[in-house]
């Protein structure tokens, strides 16, 4: 039998159920190869996560190899073959800024993918790695003339142009090299997507992308975005080879996709039309979600690709105009669930907690105490931030060993200084969980060690990648004398 929330602590959130094995891994959490061994401890690539903490401590990212390339190969055959009769397939760029690495970049060029970067730093990774810079974009909305520069010179397949002054930035520094840079426009259709505000990225008010609604202060009345094709198109430094958009992240249904993929193409279509010019590609962005929690329901990729092809094939049909090379940005629905973090438990305490309830003589409405209980790690916010940025849920197990003891609502909380410092807000722990314990965070392979800081100078972790009963790191962790070096004080 399923228990229900019901059935727990009064104090669990509506969806947190009871789970009947504490001792179970939820499966679209985790890599295809983590699991428990036979003295059931978790393991990783066949490596136990005791193994793991002896030779490289905690906290520590743990990434399956096997699971990285598997999900990137399920992403580029799923939209090829999606897409194959409507453009010849479909190009696949890693979001970077989801976690980069130079192991990263070289599996993604070797799955057959291209590499999507927000910065100078991210470029530098992917020239060290060295995935030829054809295979390479460039976002961000506000780069630097050193950051262009250094695209120019990388010879990257195209800049993610934000707003029309950069547009004139870009073109201006090209033209002064002799060069003409190759340009997709990022504009903002105005899609509503359903995920937190601060990752949602197509609405109006926010800073990213060109609008595509029309300017009724200005006599002309266009948009700024077809402004930015007008101006591009005319541009003897510009390249303009289309369009791209990115309604948000950790988005698990396909409406907005779909809605912000038949704005564009009619967009498209209108701009080939009135400016006498042909805009051959297309971006739609990524942002799909992923499993953090048991009631997380990721969406195949090849779902996610056969109902995005319906639209644009039945679109470009009825716009009578050959469709656009089509490309997308996966970045936290490749890398996220190849990675959990280990931590080893610290101190534990329990406090009560008034909660609604029913008092002894049934009557409603009376408060009752409950009990909560906080487990302390020896990580946190510093390597993983997302829980006090977007309010962001996670789940844990314990890891080194397997309980047969009752489940105990827990909040597992950092190290940190701050009362926020929350690693995984609702959770249910054996109740035996004890100092020295490891526990195990599933889904922390995205914007985890990306956003990761040295807060109260912890020393951010490294990264091990595990792959058929081997481990190697692939970003050393950091020690104290990595952060004393980058103090000139003395």
């Amino acid at each position: 039998m399923t228990h229900t929330a019901a059935q727990g602590s009064p104090l669990a959130p509506e969806w947190l159920a009871v789970p009947d094995d504490l001792n179970a891994l939820h499966e679209p959490m985790w890599a295809g190869d983590a699991a428990r061994n036979a003295d059931g401890e978790l393991a990783s690539g066949g490596i136990p996560v005791s193994e793991l903490q002896r030779q490289y401590g905690t906290p520590l990212f743990v990434m399956s190899e096997n699971d990285f390339r598997a999900r990137a190969r399920a992403f580029s055959d799923a939209f090829n073959n999606a897409f194959a009769d409507i453009c010849g397939g479909v190009d696949v760029y890693y979001a970077g800024k989801s976690f980069l690495c130079t192991a990263v970049v070289r599996w993604v060029e070797e799955e057959g993918l291209r590499l999507d970067t927000a910065s100078g730093g991210e470029l530098a990774v992917a020239y060290r790695a060295g995935i030829p810079g054809a295979d390479v974009a460039l976002h961000g909305n506000n780069k630097s003339d050193g950051e262009i520069h250094r695209a120019l010179d990388m010879g990257l397949g195209r800049i993610v142009v934000d707003s029309l002054d950069e547009l004139v930035r870009v073109g201006a520094i090209a033209q002064g090299r002799g060069e003409q840079a190759k340009v997709m426009l990022r504009l903002t259709p105005g899609v509503h997507a359903h995920t937190h505000e601060f990752i949602a990225t197509a609405h109006e008010d926010q800073k990213f992308g060109l609008s595509m609604a029309a300017d009724t202060t200005d006599e002309a009345g266009i948009s700024a975005a077809e402004e930015a094709v007008a101006a591009a198109s005319a541009h003897p430094g510009i390249e303009l080879l289309g369009l791209h958009c990115h309604i948000g992240s950790q988005i698990f249904e396909p409406d907005g996709f779909a809605l912000a993929a038949e704005k564009l193409l009619r967009f498209l279509a209108a701009m080939q039309e009135k400016y006498s010019i042909t805009l051959p590609e297309l971006d739609l962005g990524g942002g799909y979600g992923i499993a953090y929690t048991p009631v997380d329901t990721p969406r195949p990729a090849a779902e996610i690709a056969n109902a995005m092809a319906a639209v644009v094939r039945s679109t470009c049909a009825e716009l009578g105009i050959d469709a656009p090379r089509i490309s997308i940005e996966p970045g936290r629905a490749i890398v996220g669930s190849t990675t959990f973090t280990l931590y080893e438990v610290g101190t534990l305490k329990t406090v009560r907690v008034d909660a609604p309830g029913t008092s002894g003589d049934g009557d409603a409405g009376n408060n009752v105490t409950y009990p909560r209980r906080y487990v302390s790690v020896d990580g946190g916010m510093s390597d993983n931030a997302r829980p006090v940025l977007y309010d962001a849920d996670y789940s844990a197990v314990l890891a080194s060993r397997t309980s047969s003891a009752a489940p105990q609502l827990s909040r597992v909380v950092g190290k940190h200084c701050e009362s926020g410092d929350i690693v995984v807000r609702d959770v249910y722990l054996p109740e035996d969980v004890a100092a020295g314990d490891l526990l195990a965070v599933p889904g922390t392979g995205a914007y985890c060690w990306a956003l990761s800081s040295n807060y109260n100078y912890l020393a951010r972790p490294g990264v091990v990648a595990v792959r058929d009963g081997s481990s190697r790191l692939i970003v050393r962790g950091e020690t104290e004398e990595d952060l004393l070096n980058r103090d000139m004080g003395a």
